[in-house]
């Protein structure tokens, strides 16, 4: 049950991943959670949703480093700056994060629309945002 949208759009899925974890990887796997709860509305609209973490983790591990190794600042930024080189808008969820807060200061200097809720979103329903 596709919705047809004028344009199909590469949505930057951002908020708290490592934030307020204290480095428990639990914590992190819920902030990842959370942020996925907003992949499937934004991919039922007809929109492509992408997060950060989703190219960032495997190439950290594929470096054999994690998210407590120091070349992670080299790497979970990075991925998302080059992934917002591609990407039509954002999509900020709530809770505090330094680096979804850069994701959207980027996003704004290119002149992209950052949407604070799933439903502001085109062509995403009110009720498709549960």
């Amino acid at each position: 049950m596709t919705t047809t949208v004028q344009q199909s759009l590469l949505i930057l899925i951002a908020g708290p991943y490592r934030s307020g974890t204290g480095g428990d990887p639990a914590l992190m796997a819920a902030n990842l959670a959370r942020l996925e709860q907003a992949a499937w509305p934004l991919f039922r609209a007809g929109h492509l949703p992408v997060i950060g973490e989703w190219v960032a983790l495997p190439v950290l591990r594929s470096a054999g480093a994690d998210v407590g190794d120091p070349l992670a600042e080299q790497v979970l930024y990075p991925a998302a700056e080059r992934l917002l080189a591609r990407c039509d808008a954002v999509l900020r969820l709530p809770g505090e994060s330094t680096g979804a807060d850069h994701d959207v200061a980027i996003a704004r200097q290119r002149g992209l629309p950052v949407y604070s809720r799933v439903e502001d979103v085109p062509a995403v329903a009110v009720g498709d945002a549960a």
